[in-house]
Order: structure tokens, then C-alpha cells, then sequence
């Protein structure tokens, strides 16, 4: 038996300096990925929200500028080399062909000198595009200087209207806008959508390059057309570059491309020419949506919740007029997460308004109120329970988030102790199963604000038009109460479990309600029904 086991322990030697275990003892162990799923979404939307945090409170000073020292106003130049290679930098991260021709250095020195307000308001406005823009092309795989070009089509202005008739941020002509599933009514136009007409000039974008293979040629045909383009290769001879077809292209069309590497260049060097972005009225990160059930003034929004008409038309150009119609699926708003939290908080209390003001088209009647068909009167079921009993006022509370970066010397109890809050609440706020924190980790702090809002006479004016109308007695019918439907377009950073949180529901439950979506391959933009 002794012996048994001096050759089994021989053996075991003699395998672990086999060549194939050598190597493999050589090699490193993989590292393990701890940082996964939940975890890791909510690492990113921590540190998201801090560096929004911070922009937002104007620590986005550009270093650049502030390196170079310049002086308020002042017009920097540089030879054609500085250009060039700037324009190289450019190609080496970018499947476009910035060239550094005549042309291009021509229009960019234009730019750089006589447009300077023009690129400021530009890197301004995109603040409030480019996100979206960033989000929708690379869904469709496509370069994400195309962005840029919605500078040239439109300056970033969603309403501009050219002479020729195209329209929004992408100038789609009607034809084609509707070719690619963008809507108009009489109260709306889907040209004017930023969400829906990005969607589309990414479509169309990445169908003129599969037919041309050279974005220079596809955004010419993306200005004149594909049967000018077409044209003018015929005319070349059958060249394929645009610099060789550009002298028979349309005049316009000649000074495109040129003009989009201009505002690429420009905006992609602004800081080295001293120039700033001009502050926005409001970043992407800061809107959200309400999609609504019932067609809605603006107006009635404007007196509900001290947000003006003029403000709500400036981020919802789809709509022509400042009505928002009823449709299927429903048409949203979107505004400041502060205005939109409270339209939220005060849904029903918009539909009664715009009933009291407007009239019954739209509102939705208590449960056993009807209208009579055959006389237009109020029917109510239960007159022994008509009376509407309404406060006078309503406590709105909402719930805002902070963070708190840990810093040495800090414990759970002391950040507690700092916030007012108990120790227990910042482990289920930030997911920790156990007291331990580490310097520079971030907490999420939950903080709830209440705000008391008057309940205007409207309210009260919905309850007398009730009281007030024909009684007359129905039995109750015991139907199956009909749910309206409420849907949600998930926006970046957005999970399924945090989409059924937010709205009330379990997994399993948001699942029932959207059959056929995997929960873990839902998209930027996707709506999901809620209710």
C-alpha cells in the first residue's frame, strides 16, 4: 500500500510538469467581472448623474480656451497646415474623407471668421440634440459626425422651413418624409418630430450610403437627390468620388460637403478659434415625457402647472398648434423633469381643467356617470352617491435624488447623521447588504419635497355640472371597468426592472403587458406599455 502511494505521488509530479499544465499555470488567471448587471447600471447612472450635477452648475468651462488665454473677441488664425492636419486628426477617427483641399480651407476660414455667432449658438443647441442624435446613429451603425449635418440642414431648429418646402431639423420634403413614416395633420407633423425625424434621416442616410458607398456622395444625395447625383456621374464620365462629379452637380450641392466639413471642423475645434458654446435654456438630460390619454390645450397645461405655452412649443415642435390631439398610440410632451413630475402628480386634475374649460369632449367621466345618447344629458347610476366631496387643497409630494461622494474619515452613520436620515434608508437606497462604504464611492441620497397646490373652482365647477344635471336612475351594470392604456418610451439608461419600479409594477407584470419584448433587449425609444 506504501508503495501504491509512492507511484501515485510520482505520477502527480510527473502531470504537473507536463508541458501542456506548464503552460497553462503560466498563463493569468481571468479576471473575474464583478461589476455586472444591476450593479454595473447602477455604477453608470451614479456617475452620470454626478457629472450632470456638475455641468449643470456651469463646471463645464472649456480648458482649452482657458489655456490659451484669449482675450474677449479675439479672432484666432492659422496657416493651411494647422487646417490640414486638424482635418487628418479628423480622418484618422472618421470613415468620412475630410479633404484638405482649396474648397474645404476656402469655406472653413469663412466659418471661422464670419459665422462665429452662428457656430456659438450650434454647440449650444446641441446640448440639446446631439445625445439623441449620438443615440440613433449608433443604432443604425452609422458615423457619428453625421450629426453635424443637421447643423447645416437646419441650424438645429426643429420649426425652419426652407423655401423649397422641407421642413424640421433634418429639412425632410413631404414626400419623402412620408416615405420614410413621418406623419402630418392638421394638427401635427412628424418632419418636426427630433425623436421620429432622426429616426428617418438615419434610415435615409444609411440607404443612400449603401448606394453609393461614399458618404461624401450620399450626403450630396441627400441635398439634391439621388437622381442628380446619378446625373452627375453620368456627366463625369462615371466617376465615383464627389470631388471628381461635384463640377456637374446642382450649385447648391457643390457647396454642401464643403460646408459640413466647415461646421465639423468648427465644431470639433471650436475652442482653439475662442469659440464658446452659447448656453442653452435646457439640456437633453433635463427633459421627460408624459404621454397623455386625452387630447390637451396647451393652455390648460400653461394654467395647471405655470409652464407657457410659448416654452412647450419651443421642445414639442411635432405640434402645429397648441392643441395636442387625442390618437392612437397617444401623443406625448415633453418638457423639464420638474414640470413634467408635477403634470404626473396632477394628471387628473389637467383632464378636469381642460373639461372645465373646453368642455366634456374629452374628459372622462366618473365611473357611474354617463352621457345619454339620445339628449346629451348626464346620466348618473348611483344617485344616492352623487355628491363630489373636493378639498380645498392637495399635497403634492415629489421625490428628488443627490449624491454624496465619501471621504475619508466618513462612516455610513456619519452621512446618515449629515442627511438626516437613518442608516438603514442608504443601504436599500444604494443597494448595500452591508455597512461597509469606501473613500470616493458615491451615495444616492433620496430627498422628498411637498408642495401644497390649490385646487382651483374648476374642480368644484366639475362637481356642480354633475349634481346639477338630470338624474336619471339606471341600474348598475357590473362591467369589466376598462383600463386606459399608458405607454412609456424608454430613454437612456433605463432597465426593465427600473421601468416596472417606476411605474408600480413587477417584472412579471411589465412582461404581460408587452408580450414578445425581451426584458433585456429593449432599445433607446422603445415604448413599452404601463398600464
Amino acid at each position: 500500500m506504501k508503495r501504491f502511494g509512492i507511484v501515485l505521488f510520482l505520477l502527480f509530479i510527473t502531470l504537473l510538469n507536463s508541458p501542456d499544465l506548464l503552460a497553462q499555470r503560466r498563463q493569468k488567471p481571468p479576471v473575474k467581472d464583478t461589476v455586472t448587471g444591476e450593479v454595473f447600471i447602477r455604477i453608470v447612472d451614479q456617475s452620470l448623474n454626478l457629472y450632470y450635477d456638475d455641468f449643470s452648475k456651469g463646471a463645464n468651462y472649456d480648458s482649452i480656451v482657458d489655456a490659451l488665454d484669449y482675450e474677449a473677441g479675439t479672432i484666432p488664425s492659422f496657416s493651411d497646415e494647422d487646417y490640414c492636419k486638424r482635418l487628418a486628426k479628423l480622418n484618422e477617427v472618421s470613415t468620412f474623407g475630410f479633404d484638405c483641399n482649396n474648397v474645404s480651407l476656402t469655406t472653413i476660414k469663412f466659418f471661422a471668421q464670419n459665422r462665429r455667432n452662428f457656430v456659438r449658438i450650434a454647440l449650444g443647441r446641441g446640448r440639446l440634440y446631439f445625445d439623441l442624435y449620438e443615440e440613433k446613429l449608433s443604432e443604425y451603425g452609422l458615423p457619428l459626425e453625421l450629426k453635424y449635418l443637421s447643423v447645416i440642414e437646419s441650424g438645429l431648429r426643429p420649426q425652419v422651413k426652407s423655401r423649397a418646402g422641407a421642413l424640421g431639423l433634418w429639412q425632410f420634403m413631404y414626400a419623402t418624409g412620408k416615405q420614410y413614416g413621418l406623419k402630418e395633420n392638421s394638427y401635427m407633423d412628424e418632419r418636426m418630430d427630433p425623436v421620429k425625424a432622426t429616426d428617418a434621416a438615419c434610415r435615409y442616410l444609411k440607404k443612400l450610403y449603401d448606394i453609393y458607398g461614399d458618404w461624401n456622395l450620399a450626403l450630396a444625395a441627400y441635398n439634391a437627390g439621388p437622381g442628380n447625383v446619378n446625373k452627375a456621374i453620368r456627366r463625369s464620365g462615371g466617376k465615383r468620388t464627389y470631388w471628381e462629379v461635384r463640377p456637374y452637380l446642382p450649385r447648391e450641392t457643390q457647396g454642401y460637403v464643403p460646408n459640413f466639413i466647415a461646421a465639423t471642423y468648427l465644431m470639433t475645434y471650436h475652442a482653439e478659434h475662442n469659440l464658446l458654446p452659447a448656453e442653452p435654456k435646457i439640456h437633453f438630460y433635463q427633459l421627460d415625457t408624459l404621454c397623455l390619454n386625452r387630447g390637451i390645450h396647451m393652455q390648460t397645461i400653461e394654467k395647471l402647472v405655470s409652464w407657457s405655452v410659448e416654452d412647450i412649443q419651443s421642445l414639442n415642435p411635432v405640434y402645429k398648434t397648441s392643441y395636442i390631439p387625442p390618437t392612437f398610440p397617444p401623443q406625448c410632451v415633453t418638457g423639464p423633469l420638474q414640470k413634467i413630475g408635477l403634470l404626473v402628480s396632477l394628471e387628473d386634475s389637467l383632464y378636469a381643467l381642460e373639461q372645465r374649460i373646453y368642455g366634456l369632449g374629452n374628459y372622462k367621466l366618473p365611473t357611474d356617470v354617463a352621457i345619454d345618447p339620445q339628449n346629451d344629458q348626464l346620466v348618473i347610476s348611483n344617485p344616492v352617491n352623487t355628491k363630489i366631496d373636493i378639498p380645498k387643497t392637495k399635497v403634492i409630494t415629489t421625490i428628488n435624488y443627490t449624491y454624496h461622494k465619501v471621504k475619508a474619515g466618513e462612516s455610513l452613520g456619519s452621512i446618515a447623521a449629515q442627511y438626516n436620515v437613518s442608516i438603514q434608508e442608504l443601504m436599500d437606497w444604494n443597494d448595500l447588504t452591508t455597512a461597509r462604504i469606501t473613500v470616493n464611492q458615491l451615495l444616492k441620497i433620496q430627498t422628498k419635497v411637498s408642495t401644497t397646490v390649490e385646487n382651483e373652482e374648476y374642480l368644484e365647477a366639475v362637481a356642480d355640472s354633475i349634481q346639477n344635471a338630470t338624474i336619471k336612475t339606471v341600474p348598475p351594470v357590473q362591467n369589466t371597468p376598462v383600463v386606459a392604456k399608458r405607454y412609456y418610451s424608454v430613454r437612456s439608461g433605463d432597465t426593465f426592472s427600473k421601468i416596472a419600479s417606476r411605474h408600480g409594477l413587477t417584472m412579471n407584470q411589465l412582461s404581460r403587458l408587452n408580450p414578445g419584448v425581451s426584458p433585456s433587449r429593449i432599445r433607446v425609444g422603445q415604448r413599452l406599455r404601463v398600464k
